[in-house]
Parts: structure tokens; C-alpha cells; sequence
């Protein structure tokens, strides 16, 4: 056996603690009990309410929930896959840290994982690690309650480390490592992270392929990708169960492809153009890399009692000096291009110093792929501000067009940019070129950025007026001397951070010439750079998520009070009907389904048809639609703003018996028809289910009858009786991947009706009814998951007891 030393260990157990603890102090009212106010997940707590009550009452996942949009799957809202094992696996490297300490643990060992695999020394590596996971983006996540997306960022390095092992020729290493950060990666459940990971991969793919050609090492290649493709097949079971659900649920969302023909140039496969590029980063932004302040910051934030807004609220007496205090808390300072943000992506001054020496020092594979997704990452998130581009990613790059948002690509930079920074430190710490070489490029480099910094600081109010778009409907309220004002504070705000910035790459410059001409120590040189990525990451996230963020425990799980209206419809014994809150957006709140079936809701996933439903019939108020809905209650205003209720006497109940049916040829067809129609004698049907509806017996039958006899959200219950062959609506959401019908439970066939509910011709006499979600994805998947998860397991557990023996056994 072979001497195990505690001072072998000593760097890695020391990064762990040390990210322990910087991960629990920069969120220290978690110490306290408290949790971070994060809007997203006070929205999940809404949209999640059915499915959580209904499971805890029963101990079942319904798959399903009425609470959002009408009706659809719960797999992107709250979903428990228990047959996935990997996910013990997850909360084991978690640490059982409160969230979103463990999410900024996991940043940091992934990126310090993947900095070992290329040959950093442990404590370049814990430098590194904090220089990736403080970047501004990754900490306003959490503010938002972005904390899937948090999670799949944190599996994002460990995935490349174990491809990377694989390359090298550690086959079984590299394989493992890879399928078990690729499951957990999975795991996060963040698809569009995935994705932008697979666009990583693919770069390094070409560029190490291309470097394989060149080496004559096609043969390695091969068989390393070989074993990274079983592994990846391996970790795609882990998740089987909810990708395969995702998948089939995708191609029937707003993520799916429209059977409506308008609009057509806006049209792709998935989003709409215009939505996907809704939220896209300006060209010039992009300098926020560098200097945080450049478009101001957040939508709304926050100036101190030296600003001039401050001053200029006293000067004009508007406002007493605590009230002046209160309104400089919220201001809007952002005066870019983005409809709304929540702060920049910075990714430290002194790192991008770092990442533009790599760029002229690193050799090899590594810096052409590390450039070339930067620049990738960045072009992409341009969106609208460069559709040439974009374009030819929406219409010819598979599942592009499936993401909103594409300003989030610049996670990809993010990953880059910190990492060849720090590739390029251990080249020269390594000292693998004369240091005067080096230097030549550190001092060039600084120039260059050192004159943008200074432009910007001097000059930068020359280059803008500092107008937002926004400011138009500010203008309504605030008067022009404030307006101008808050402008001043945004010239201030970009002067600041360019002198910010200056000072920290000067900073990092003047450390580097001292190590390279032999004025510090390496050890010192070290904890120099942590305490710079520390100081300058640190005081920019502050901006952005602070400790007035917090709130008590109680408040977090109590996110929504009831309202009188709330608490009399509560009173309502019915078990399923719907309710419209015009007291809000309805279609972008969730406090709505936290109490009731909702009309509207929150979620970016939502049926294209209901979408669809929204935009050309519920948002012109057609009665005849809400009515079809059964939308029983309407939460309205008073004169005094409160929300009231009323009552809808015309809503159509749970289902019913129509007289005649209207078919149409397609879904414009029969969307249109929607707008002139009753609901209540009438039923519009595509012609392609016109074969289930032979022999209907058209005209009134006034002793026909049903009812809704039991209600959960995956299981509705009817009673009927009819006197002859009939067609019935139900005032329930159509969807065909799952929703299985019974009648006497006999499996039988059902359609869709009124372009999105269901419909079912009914024989005569007295029978029961039954809809039952019961997808196959869910109950199949569970079983590819659950033997995937346990070979992967297994094979994780024979790789560390093989690792484990050659290191410290075999002699």
C-alpha cells in the first residue's frame, strides 16, 4: 500500500472549504434562516399548487394540472422523476447547502474540476473557480429564481472535463466522468443550457478532429469518440423520462411548429422570430464584459446620495430628504436596447485581461476553440441587432428556433473566456516562454484595453446621450429636470466603471510584471489574484443581489395572501371551473393559480393552440370563448383599484350536448370560426376527425344530461344519459399525448373540438365517462431511467474502486 499523505490532499480539501465558505458568507442571511425573494420561484410556488397539494394528499404524480392556461402537462412545472437515481448523486455534492449557496458551490468544483483535468495547479484552479462562478450573470440568475438554469450551468465544466480525459486517451475515465456530469447535467433540467453545451462540445469536436487529422491520431479520435457517445447514450437513459416527455410535449407548445399559415416570415419551426429575439443584446453592450456600467445596470436600481438625481430631488425641495433616500432605490438606469434586465454580463476587467494574453500565448487546440465560441457566443446573442446571422441559425441549425431569450448564449463566453484566461496564468506560471515575450504581450494588451477604458471614462458622454427607450413612458411621470438627471447618473455610471475597470487590469498588469521580472513571490502572486477576482466580481453581483433581497422563511412559503375576491370564490363547492384575473396580467401571473383554475398563468411553455386562443379570441373578449372555458368568475377592479368579483351566469358548465357541428378544413378555419359562433348548440371540428363522428344524430334533446361526478387533475369522472347518439364537449383541454377516455371503462376515442377542447360522440343510454392522463413517456421512461441511472451508478462506483486501488494500493 502507498503512503497516503495529508499534505497531498491538503489544496483540494482546502479549495473545498474555502468554497464552502465563500459561497455561505457572500449569502450570509441564509445563516440566519432566511431565503433569497426570487420572483421565478415565487411564480413556480403558484403554478405549482395543484400538483403539489394534489401529490401530497395522494402520494401520485398527476402529470397534469388545471391550474395554468386551462390545462397541460406538469413536466416543466413540477414533476418528481423518483426512478432517475442520479439524482442522490446530486444532492450528495450539494453539500445539503441552502439554495443558492449550493448551486455557487457547484459552479465552483465543476470549474475547478475541469481546471485540473488541463493541468492547473490547485490553487491557480481555485483562482480560476471563483473567476467563473462570480460572473455578474451567474449571481443575477438567483434574483430572478432562475435556479435550473443556475444548476445546468454548474454541470457545464465537468462535462468538458470528462470529454477532455477521453481525447487524452483515458478512455474509461473520461467516458464515466462524462456520462455521470452529462446525467446530472440533464438532471438540472434546463434544456436550453443543454443545448448551448452541445454547441461547446460540437466546437471542440471540429477543432480536435481537424487536430487529430493533423497529428495522424484519427485512430484515438475515433475510439475516444466512440466511448463518448455510449456515455452520452448512458446519461440520455438517466433523464429518459422526462426528455421524452419534454420532446412529445414540446411539439404541441408555442416551442412547436404553428398549423396557422399566417404570418409567415415570422414563423420558424419553433418560436417565433420576433419572440425569440425579443430579449437580444446590443453590439455595443457587449463592452458590459468589460466594464459593468456601460448600459447603466439593471432596469431599475439603485444610486447613492452622491448622485445627481439625489442632489437635484433637494435642490427643486420636491421631496423630503428620506423620501428622496427611497425614490433613488429604484430608478431606471438601464438604457439599452433589451426590453428589461436584471444587470449586465461582466465577466471581470482583469479577466478578460487575462483571456486576451491567452489568446496570443496559448498554442494549440485550446485557443482556437475557446475563441471561436466567444465569438460565436457573442455574434449569437446580438440577435435582432444582427439577423443575417441570426436567421441562418433559426431556419438552418436544428432546434435553435426552440429558445426565447438569446441574449443567454453569453453563457457560453462566460465559460470561455475565464477559462483560457486561466489556461493562459498556468503558461505562465509554467514560464513555457521567455518572460520578456510574455511581457511584450501583457504590456501590449494592457495598452489597449487600458485606451478603451480611458475613452469610455473621459469621452463616453460625447458618444451618447444616455437615452432609454424607456424613457418615453418615464416621461409621463417624472418631469423633464429628473429625466435629465437620471440621464447624468447613467453618463456618471459608465465613467465610473471604465476608471473601475482600468484600475483592475492595471492591477493584474503590474502583478504580472512582478512575477515575470522576479519581484513577488509565486505564492503571493496567488493570493493576490484570488483577492482581485474576489474584490472585483464580488462588489459588481452586490449591485445586484444584496442582502435586502432576503426575506423571513415564513415569506418565502407563504409567497401569496387572498384577496376577498379570492376567499369568496374559494367558497365555491365545485371542484373545476375557471376563473379570469384582469386585476393583473393575467397571462404572466401565477398568484391566480395559486388559488384557482386560471384562465391565464405563467409559464414559457404553454399549448400553441391556447396561445393561439389567446391572441385571437380570449384577448378580444369573446365571450363565447370564455363561456366554452367555463370560466365561471371574473376578478375585476373596483373604483378604488381593489380586486372584486362576478359572477358569470353564461359559462357552459363541464360539459355538454350540442345540436350541430361546423366542419372545417384547417386550423385558420377553424379558429375564425370561432369568433361568431354559440358554443353552446354548436361545435367546430376539423375535418379529419370526421370519421369518429358517423351517425351522430344532429337536432335538441332536452332530456339528455351530464355531469362532472368526480374531479382530479389526471382523473375526471361523468355521469350522462341520452336518448340518442350525441356529440359532447368538455370544457377541458385537448391533448392527445396522454388523455386516454373510457366509457364504462372501455377504452374509446375522443377528438378535438372548438380548437382546443375536447369532444366525444356519446351512445345513447346511461353510462359513464372517464378521462384518465396516463402518457406512456412517464411510465416507460421511468423504467429506461431507473436501469440507466443504476448501471451508471454502478460503473461510477467500479471506476473510483479501480482509481482508488492503483493509487493508493498498487505499489
Amino acid at each position: 500500500m502507498k503512503n497516503i499523505s495529508f499534505k497531498q490532499f491538503s489544496p483540494y480539501l482546502i479549495a473545498v472549504v474555502l468554497f464552502v465558505i465563500i459561497s455561505m458568507v457572500y449569502f450570509s442571511p441564509l445563516i440566519e434562516g432566511k431565503r433569497l425573494m426570487q420572483s421565478d420561484i415565487t411564480h413556480w410556488q403558484g403554478m405549482s399548487k395543484e400538483i403539489s397539494d394534489f401529490r401530497a394528499k395522494t402520494g401520485e404524480e398527476p402529470l397534469w394540472t388545471n391550474s395554468m392556461f386551462g390545462g397541460m402537462p406538469a413536466y416543466q412545472i413540477s414533476v418528481k422523476y423518483k426512478a432517475n437515481l442520479v439524482k442522490h448523486v446530486d444532492n450528495f455534492l450539494q453539500l445539503g447547502l441552502p439554495t443558492p449557496a449550493n448551486y455557487v458551490f457547484l459552479y465552483f468544483i465543476g470549474f475547478y474540476l475541469l481546471l485540473l483535468v488541463l493541468g492547473v495547479s490547485p490553487w491557480i484552479s481555485l483562482a480560476g473557480s471563483i473567476a467563473f462562478a462570480f460572473s455578474s450573470y451567474f449571481f443575477i440568475i438567483f434574483e430572478a429564481g432562475h435556479n435550473s438554469k443556475a444548476h445546468a450551468i454548474a454541470y457545464m465544466a465537468p462535462v468538458l472535463a470528462g470529454i477532455i480525459l477521453s481525447y487524452r486517451g483515458k478512455y474509461l475515465l473520461g467516458g464515466v466522468i462524462t456520462a455521470l456530469a452529462l446525467a446530472l447535467e440533464l438532471n438540472a433540467n434546463h434544456l436550453q443550457i443543454a443545448y448551448y453545451l452541445l454547441l461547446i462540445i460540437l466546437v471542440f469536436g471540429i477543432v480536435e478532429f481537424i487536430y487529430s487529422i493533423k497529428e495522424k491520431k484519427l485512430l484515438n479520435f475515433s475510439k475516444s469518440t466512440g466511448v463518448l457517445i455510449i456515455a452520452a447514450l448512458l446519461a440520455i437513459g438517466t433523464g429518459f423520462s422526462n426528455l421524452w416527455s419534454t420532446y412529445e410535449y414540446g411539439k404541441y407548445t408555442i416551442r412547436g411548429k404553428s398549423e396557422l399559415t399566417t404570418e409567415k416570415e415570422n414563423r420558424t419551426s419553433g418560436l417565433d422570430k420576433d419572440y425569440t429575439t425579443q430579449w437580444s443584446y446590443g453590439i455595443d453592450e457587449t463592452m458590459t464584459l468589460l466594464i459593468p456600467g456601460f448600459k447603466g445596470g439593471a432596469s431599475v436600481g439603485k444610486l447613492s446620495t452622491n448622485s445627481s438625481t439625489y442632489k437635484i430631488l433637494l435642490e427643486n425641495q420636491v421631496v423630503s430628504e428620506n423620501q428622496a433616500k427611497e425614490i433613488i432605490k429604484s430608478l431606471p438606469l438601464y438604457w439599452g436596447r433589451q426590453p428589461g434586465t436584471s444587470g449586465p454580463v461582466y465577466v471581470g476587467a482583469s479577466v478578460i485581461l487575462l483571456f486576451l494574453i491567452g489568446i496570443f500565448i496559448v498554442k494549440g487546440r485550446f485557443r482556437w476553440w475557446l475563441l471561436s465560441i466567444t465569438i460565436l457566443s457573442i455574434l449569437l446573442s446580438w440577435g435582432k441587432n444582427f439577423m443575417p446571422f441570426t436567421n441562418f441559425f433559426l431556419d438552418y441549425i436544428p432546434a435553435y428556433d426552440k429558445f426565447r431569450a438569446v441574449t443567454m448564449i453569453l453563457v457560453i463566453a462566460e465559460f470561455a473566456i475565464p477559462l483560457l484566461a486561466f489556461i493562459s496564468l498556468r503558461n505562465i506560471f509554467q514560464q513555457e516562454h521567455d518572460n520578456k515575450k510574455i511581457f511584450n504581450v501583457v504590456k501590449y494588451v494592457y495598452a489597449v484595453l487600458a485606451i478603451v477604458c480611458l475613452i469610455f471614462a473621459l469621452f463616453g458622454s460625447g458618444f451618447y446621450d444616455f437615452t432609454s427607450p424607456a424613457d418615453a413612458n418615464y416621461a409621463k411621470i417624472y418631469p423633464d429636470w429628473l429625466i435629465n438627471a437620471i440621464r447624468e447618473d447613467r453618463s456618471g455610471m459608465l465613467r465610473a466603471d471604465a476608471f473601475r475597470s482600468l484600475i483592475f487590469i492595471t492591477l493584474m498588469a503590474a502583478a504580472l510584471w512582478a512575477f515575470l521580472f522576479k519581484k513577488i513571490k509565486k505564492e503571493y502572486m496567488i493570493a493576490g489574484i484570488i483577492a482581485l477576482m474576489l474584490i472585483d466580481l464580488w462588489t459588481v453581483n452586490k449591485r445586484y443581489v444584496d442582502n435586502d433581497k432576503f426575506v423571513s422563511k415564513s415569506s418565502f412559503q407563504n409567497p401569496f395572501l387572498a384577496s376577498k375576491a379570492d376567499s369568496l370564490i374559494l367558497k365555491d363547492p365545485d371542484p373545476d371551473f375557471r376563473v379570469l384575473n384582469v386585476t393583473v396580467d393575467p397571462f404572466n401571473d401565477a398568484s391566480t393559480s395559486y388559488f384557482h383554475k386560471s384562465i391565464g398563468g405563467y409559464h414559457g411553455a404553454k399549448l400553441r393552440r391556447y396561445q393561439e386562443l389567446i391572441d385571437h379570441q380570449i384577448n378580444m373578449n369573446n365571450m363565447s370563448v370564455l363561456n366554452m372555458l367555463n370560466t365561471k368568475y371574473f376578478i375585476v377592479p373596483d373604483q378604488q383599484r381593489n380586486p372584486v368579483v362576478q359572477i358569470n351566469m353564461q359559462a357552459l358548465g363541464h360539459a355538454w350536448f350540442v345540436d350541430s357541428i361546423k366542419y372545417v378544413s384547417n386550423a385558420d378555419a377553424e379558429l375564425l370560426a370561432l369568433s361568431k359562433f354559440n358554443p353552446k348548440t354548436k361545435a367546430i371540428v376539423d375535418k379529419r376527425f370526421e370519421p369518429l363522428l358517423k351517425n351522430v344524430v344532429a337536432g335538441t334533446d332536452s332530456n339528455s344530461k351530464i355531469s362532472l361526478v368526480s374531479y382530479a387533475p389526471n382523473h375526471l369522472q361523468y355521469t350522462y344519459i341520452a336518448a340518442k347518439k350525441k356529440l359532447a364537449v368538455f370544457s377541458e383541454i385537448y391533448y392527445e399525448k396522454g388523455w386516454n377516455a373510457y366509457i364504462d371503462n372501455m377504452p374509446v376515442s375522443h377528438l378535438r373540438a372548438n380548437y382546443v377542447l375536447r369532444a366525444m360522440m356519446l351512445p345513447s343510454g346511461k353510462h359513464t365517462i372517464d378521462f384518465r392522463f396516463e402518457p406512456k413517456c412517464y411510465k416507460t421512461g421511468e423504467k429506461v431511467s431507473f436501469a440507466s441511472s443504476l448501471l451508471l451508478l454502478m460503473l461510477v462506483v467500479g471506476m473510483l474502486g479501480k482509481e482508488s486501488y492503483y493509487r493508493f494500493f498498487k505499489k
